[in-house]
């Protein structure tokens, strides 16, 4: 079963006469890493219904009935999941998203099984979907620098919304080997991202504009149809690269949308950048159970699975997050890994090693962060 869910799409990658194990990997690598603090507890909050943002901060909204309707006709998780992602307008797929989730924590549904799932999520017609270099700058851009952001993280959770759901649907007929842990915490994650597309969405039309007025790359769906029969491919490309990215460059917004004079926006920025913790660890936290369950090294699995899906990891890493959300600094940081293999087997020198290197990469942060404050993001 395991084989058949092709964990590892190559055959370098794992032996044809691999079986199950859940016993614990000897890596060292797996040993120390060290999960987020949170994870249990975000597992077990109910269910968010603070979807609109108002003065202060979140506040709870109300969903039409005709959405429940819709949401009452699917008999599994795993058909939620696919109601979402046949949905193209987004206002739509995010109540969808909410009720479908609602739906799962409150009744005794199966996860269910999708045999035939589209390669790609139902779309609408703008924005218009483009390469990423051809994505406008906010010097070309229409709109003022802090929709252009926002409008941007808007198209990045509402990927994320999909990318959830497509999770779940996609590798639900192998539940019996992930279990149901993995269904739920993929569904709370679709649930997050759906009410951070929300406070986006509301944002932008507080400010005269809409998601959609500007084009946008496909990026994060490309990576989603690459990995679609693999989900260690998955859970190492989506949550420990993409999503880290947020976690990397959320706290850079939030500041240039402080200079910007757009408080507001700051403080919905902060909050989602907040909460994306929560869906790294996630991610960490699978991709370290296929691991053990394939007798493999997370850390050199993870940089295999990278370099075989031409994926870049690309800096300022934003260091202390990425430790919070459970990600081990040698998995994505060569400089990192010279140190360590090149420092001897003094431990007092690789201490050493290490402060100098924080300390020099907080410098090149910031300098670099001024600089990115001064002109437009290309």
């Amino acid at each position: 079963m395991l084989l058949n869910l092709r964990l590892f799409p190559t055959s370098s990658l794992y032996p044809r006469s691999l079986t199950i194990t859940t016993a614990l990997s000897s890596s060292s690598s797996s040993s120390s890493t060290k999960l987020w603090s949170g994870l249990e507890n975000w597992r077990k909050t109910p269910i968010n219904d603070l979807r609109l943002w108002g003065p202060t901060g979140p506040c709870s909204d109300s969903i039409s009935d005709d959405f429940s309707g819709l949401v009452s006709s699917a008999s599994s998780l795993s058909e939620l999941g696919a109601l979402v992602l046949s949905t193209s307008n987004p206002l739509s797929k995010s109540h969808l998203s909410h009720l479908a989730f609602s739906r799962w924590r409150n009744e005794n549904l199966p996860v269910g099984s999708i045999s035939n799932l589209p390669s790609s999520p139902a779309r609408p017609p703008k924005p218009l979907l483009v390469s990423t270099n051809e994505v406008p700058n906010p010097k070309e851009s229409k709109l003022p620098l802090n929709a252009h952001m926002l409008h941007n993280l808007a198209h990045v959770e509402l990927n994320a919304i999909d990318l959830a759901w497509d999770t779940v649907a996609r590798f639900s007929p192998f539940f019996d080997v992930l279990g149901y842990k993995f269904f739920d915490d993929f569904a709370h994650v679709a649930d997050d991202e759906s009410r951070h597309f929300l406070w986006c969405s509301q944002r932008l039309a507080e400010l005269g504009f809409k998601y959609g007025d500007i084009p946008a790359n496909n990026l994060l769906m490309r990576e989603c149809e690459k990995t679609s029969n693999n989900v260690a491919g998955r859970l190492a490309v989506i949550p420990l690269v993409q999503e880290a990215r947020g976690l990397d460059a959320g706290p850079r917004l939030v500041k240039r949308l402080m200079g910007f004079g757009d408080h507001r926006t700051s403080k919905i920025v902060a909050k989602i950048a907040e909460e994306e913790v929560a869906h790294v660890a996630v991610g960490v936290d699978w991709f370290l159970s296929v691991c053990r369950k394939m007798n493999r090294a997370p850390c050199s699995t993870f940089k295999e699975l990278i370099k075989e899906y031409g994926v870049e990891l690309r800096g300022p890493f934003n260091h202390s997050a990425r430790e919070v959300a459970g990600i081990p600094r040698d998995w994505y940081d060569p400089s990192c890994e010279t140190e360590v293999n090149e420092g001897g087997n003094n431990q007092g020198d690789k201490e050493q090693l290490s402060a100098v290197y924080d300390r020099l990469t907080h410098i090149i942060s910031m300098e670099s962060e001024n600089s990115s404050l001064e002109r437009p993001a290309k």
